[in-house]
């Protein structure tokens, strides 16, 4: 089992004997993010340069997937705007959108049910 939410676990699943060993796994730092995303910028198509160190700054706290989805919004800023390619502005326009929907996200007010 894993989870991005543990408080929005059932109790019972955390009782004694229920699971072998909890793991927590540290957010990524500059390094790792950066990393992260020139994996998921690879298959893509771009246009001029990419300022990577720009991105990574502006997404500090962000986990694997929250990079990833970086990586899927600016290939549909590049599709919504009609090309074929990606530009530098899409992904800071991605990350600024990823980044405005994990703060609203934060104030979602998650209770055990």
């Amino acid at each position: 089992m894993a989870t991005n939410r543990p408080d929005t676990l059932d109790p019972a699943l955390l009782r004694p004997g229920r699971l072998d060993r909890k793991v927590e796994i540290p957010l990524p730092n500059d390094q790792a993010r950066l990393e992260i995303l020139k994996i998921h910028a690879g298959p893509i198509t771009k246009h001029g340069e990419i300022d990577y160190e720009a991105v990574v700054k502006l997404s500090e706290g962000f986990n694997g997937a929250d990079l990833r989805n970086v990586a899927r919004k600016r290939g549909v800023l590049a599709i919504r705007a009609e090309r074929e390619y990606v530009l530098d502005e899409d992904f800071m326009k991605a990350v600024r959108k990823v980044s405005e929907n994990k703060k609203l996200e934060s104030k979602l007010d998650y209770k055990p049910v």
